[in-house]
């Protein structure tokens, strides 16, 4: 889902990153009332980079990465799965790729855009207990998750300066089915182990489990 340096206007990219600011400034008030949040946040930015650091790939105009989005939002809530996927692409541009600082932004908004769509459509209900999940859920969230990065790269393939083929695109888009398949598999598993220790002062303290309902299977 990254966009390479240099395929954006300097225009465009102001614009990228006042909506990226704003978003992130429009969530501040409901985001630290709680300590934790704090503490859950730089865990998620931890555990991005470190997903994203396992697996990445070119494939067409951007790159495959195994993102690990829905364990994230599950097992640590939505706010620090915002802050966090931000501040891991923070991390990684200082750390490993300091060219992708110009587009982080860019790469921000891919996966924070989609985030709000699945929390303020399914995932909310689910976060909140008021939804049993099942495979059948997390599965949906993940299409849904990754149908709306893929469209967000889409979006700034479109806008951007040089011409990219509908193929080109689609063949990174395509790219990512085998983890619509993969990731839930390493969700149910967090979300399963964590419910088990949920009653563990540090588990408890460090994620945010307690309120969702797994399905009997």
């Amino acid at each position: 889902m990254h966009i390479e340096p240099g395929f954006i206007a300097p225009a465009k990219l102001a614009l990228a990153n006042a909506s990226a600011a704003a978003l992130l400034a429009a969530h501040l008030k409901g985001a630290f009332r709680a300590p934790a949040v704090l503490l859950r946040t730089l865990l998620a930015a931890l555990f991005f980079s470190l997903f994203m650091q396992s697996f990445h790939m070119p494939v067409g105009p951007s790159e495959l990465h195994f993102v690990g989005g829905m364990a994230i939002y599950l097992t640590l809530g939505y706010f620090p799965a915002l802050y966090g996927f931000a501040f891991g692409l923070l991390l990684q541009g200082l750390l490993f790729e300091p060219g992708d600082l110009m587009h982080l932004a860019v790469n921000s908004l891919s996966l924070i855009v989609p985030l709000m769509a699945v929390h303020h459509s399914v995932g909310k209900r689910l976060a909140e207990g008021r939804r049993e999940m099942s495979w059948q859920e997390i599965v949906r969230l993940d299409a849904v998750y990754y149908g709306g990065v893929t469209l967000m790269v889409g979006f700034w393939l479109m806008i951007g300066e040089a011409e990219t083929p509908f193929f080109a695109w689609a063949k990174f888009a395509a790219a990512y089915a085998p983890l619509v398949l993969i990731e839930p598999v390493v969700t149910m598993s967090a979300v399963r182990l964590l419910k088990r220790w949920q009653e563990h002062k540090l588990v408890d303290r460090c994620f945010d489990v307690r309120s969702l309902r797994l399905a009997a299977q």
